[in-house]
């Protein structure tokens, strides 16, 4: 006889037809036609959808092409069967993230058909789907009520046992269903931040309102929206020609810390205005990366470089708080104010990790919930009652929220066991609890970009018809050849008409730019693996074996540009947004004959350098990016260009012109300057853009005929809602 005894559900009887079938993070409803991942739903229509379905009923079974025609298309209609059949399979593995060479769902057996591979679990409505740990609880009241079912001694066996297990149970990592996740907003434009830029897109509730950022024209404007319903309004800040991003919100819930986005200096001004809007007080003459509040909600914690410092609101009073190895962001303070957990940013390799320091800014030390080097982590907030700690962490590409129990003992004799909230498919980001409550509000981001062609025909910007979803074009001075980077920064080459293309770099290594040599038979590129420094390596056309160009270095390198003539290289340093703050920033020459370096006369406090491709000119920028200037080799004199805010600059085939963006005005122009006289033109407006759906733009390049190529990334961000308790 069984000591416990449990009862077995039935099974549905012959007539019972299951529609919902869940394999991995994803649950698919044949009948609604309704596919959902971790309990979002996702855009899978029409053909594809019927295809999914079919191959997902008939699990392990090869699905011949006749028998999918017939089940998608039905017999007698007359299509181009072949493609739409190839183009439904691929949009299939594209939502569920599959591949023909190595499929994790539907596989591809030639000649023969395909076949659903992934593990099948039907959902029948009634029928539980896993026992938890309160079963164990239920063993042990079972065993000690069970009389003389068993011996005593035998009956203390089992129920130590149980409480064995029990105990595993507590100390291993909960197991626990996918959160539901629902949508507040969807307006779509929800301020991501700009993490490679230091900007990690805040957001603040009240309990009732929610506060961030959200992009308007280019720009962001501050926002705020119900959490009941997610009904949105601006709310305006009176500081002219700003770009305002959230940083924290007063205990209270009546103030809030405002940043300029856009500002390219990494320390700015801070203001506080109010949660309602109105009058803007600067926080007297401090300059901060980051700020919040202090648990009183009276003084003010701010970072600078890697110094903490607390004030008064009117910037009076500064006290040291606390020095640590990086910059701090997104500070936070426990429920019972004795700890700040914040998200420390690495100097040279910019990534971030989770600290904690005291309330007296003793002890600072890294978190390492996740406990692998490969998952950096960021941007964590206590829940209101401090029994949860929520953050965000990503491993692989994806990003996703994840939570950890907290209490006296975590961290010291018990270990932490952080648990996933979400599991894609957006990426999730920055979560912020409701005061209140069980919930969070996060951050769920789509983003994906369409490269633009300017037609002077009708004086606007078209999608281009080729490299659709490039990044960045550079083509070779005969225009024979051109190179670009793909929406995941890795490096192509190929003939301008697409033929014979190229991967150069590594899959994972992140590129940021690159440059053809003059003769276009190599490629200098600005590129870095994964938490690691900023480097310039070169390659050759024909070939994807990088090699550094400065082997021994231990600082970050940037923007390298091919010099006409013995093959030298010009380069500079990353901003302090992008790399470590005490590298002095100026321009250098490599020399490809002695392979040493030397700094360009006058060059202190420049970056981003571009040569002219006749070698004469070189063109940089400030660090705060207000103007434009340009070296005369011949004169061995900088001057000002052009008194314009610039980003990207371009020289003209025939070295006459420089082409840059003007990021900061409402129009955001795509200028052009002489080299030689300093006139300045406008080439292309770009702010008119935005009445679409775009959210920003980056300047891409020249197509041959110097005609401009924009980079337009559509972004899809929302804030959603989901419980941490209950699941």
């Amino acid at each position: 006889m069984s000591v416990v005894e449990t009862a077995t559900p039935s099974k549905p009887g012959p007539a019972t037809r299951t529609t919902e079938f869940r394999f991995g993070p994803f649950v698919l409803n044949t009948a609604s036609g309704e596919l959902r991942k971790s309990g979002v739903s996702l855009r899978l229509q029409g053909q594809p959808l019927r295809v999914l379905s079919i191959l997902v009923e008939r699990a392990g079974e090869v699905v011949n092409r006749e028998e999918l025609r017939l089940g998608v298309w039905g017999d007698g209609t007359v299509v181009d069967f072949d493609h739409g059949l190839d183009v439904a399979i691929n949009k299939v593995r594209e939502i569920l993230g599959d591949t023909v060479s190595d499929p994790r769902y539907v596989e591809t057996l030639a000649r023969r058909g395909y076949r659903f591979i992934g593990s099948i679990e039907p959902v029948v409505a009634g029928l539980p789907t896993a026992i938890g740990p309160t079963t164990h609880t239920e063993a042990i009241h079972n065993v000690v009520r069970g009389g003389g079912r068993l011996p005593l001694a035998a009956g203390w066996i089992v129920a130590v046992a149980a409480l064995a297990g029990l105990a595993v149970v507590t100390l291993r990592q909960p197991q626990l269903k996918p959160a539901h996740i629902r949508e507040i907003t969807d307006s779509g434009r929800v301020f991501p931040g700009l993490p490679l830029q230091e900007s990690l897109g805040q957001t603040a509730t009240d309990g009732t309102r929610l506060f961030f950022s959200q992009i308007q024209n280019g720009r962001t404007v501050l926002s705020v929206a119900s959490v009941g319903d997610g009904e949105t309004t601006t709310l305006p800040f009176p500081v002219s020609g700003a770009s305002p991003v959230l940083e924290n919100i007063s205990p209270d819930g009546e103030r809030l810390l405002i940043k300029n986005q856009m500002a390219r200096e990494t320390e700015g001004p801070i203001w506080i205005i109010s949660a309602i809007g109105g009058r803007a007080q600067q926080v007297g003459d401090i300059l901060a990366h980051d700020a919040s509040w202090m648990p009183d909600g009276k003084r003010i914690l701010y970072a600078n470089g890697d110094e903490m410092f607390t004030a008064n609101e009117d910037g009076s009073d500064i006290r040291h708080f606390a020095t640590v190895p990086g910059r701090a962001f997104w500070m936070r303070w426990s429920t019972d104010s004795t700890r700040l957990r914040f998200t420390l940013l690495r100097p040279l390799d910019h990534r971030t990790a989770l600290w904690e320091i005291n309330a007296d800014g003793s002890h600072a030390h890294a978190m390492n919930f996740r406990q692998n080097p490969n998952v950096t982590e960021c941007c964590g907030n206590w829940t209101a009652d401090g029994r949860y700690f929520v953050f965000q962490a990503t491993h692989d590409g994806q990003t996703d929220i994840w939570a950890t129990r907290e209490g006296p003992f975590r961290g010291r004799w018990l270990p932490y066991m952080p648990f996933a909230v979400t599991d894609g498919p957006l990426a999730y980001r920055s979560p912020v609890p409701i005061p209140q409550s069980d919930s969070i509000i996060f951050l769920g981001l789509n983003q994906h970009s369409e490269l633009l062609r300017f037609d002077a025909s009708t004086n606007s910007f078209q999608p281009s018809t080729r490299l659709q979803t490039a990044q960045y074009v550079r083509y070779t001075r005969d225009a024979a050849w051109v190179a670009w980077l793909d929406a995941h920064g890795v490096l192509w080459r190929s003939r301008a008409d697409g033929t014979q293309q190229l991967q150069l770099s590594p899959t994972g290594m992140d590129v940021y730019m690159f440059d053809w040599s003059p003769d276009g038979q190599r490629l200098v590129l600005m590129a870095r693996e994964p938490g690691k420094l900023w480097r310039i390596y070169t390659v050759a056309a024909d070939s994807a074996n990088l090699t550094p160009l400065l082997p021994g270095e231990d600082h970050n390198e940037a923007d390298p540009s091919w010099v006409s003539g013995a093959g030298d290289i010009v380069f500079g340093r990353p901003p302090d947004v992008m790399a470590e703050r005490a590298q002095p920033k100026m321009i250098y020459q490599w020399h490809a004959a002695t392979r040493r370096i030397e700094p360009i006369p006058g060059s202190e406090g420049l970056f981003s350098p571009r040569s002219s491709p006749d070698g004469r000119f070189i063109a940089a920028l400030p660090l705060g990016q207000r103007s434009l200037t340009v070296f005369d080799r011949q004169t061995q004199r900088w001057r000002t260009l052009a008194n314009i805010p610039a980003a990207d600059p371009v020289w003209s085939a025939d070295s006459q012109w420089i082409y840059f963006h003007d990021f900061a005005s409402n129009t955001q122009a795509i200028y052009r300057a002489n080299a030689l006289d300093g006139r300045t033109e406008i080439v292309a407006f770009v702010g008119d853009m935005h009445s679409m759906e775009f959210a920003d733009f980056r300047f891409a390049g020249l197509a041959p005929g110097d005609v401009p190529l924009l980079r337009a990334r559509l972004t899809v961000g929302n804030l959603f809602r989901a419980d941490i308790e209950n699941r």
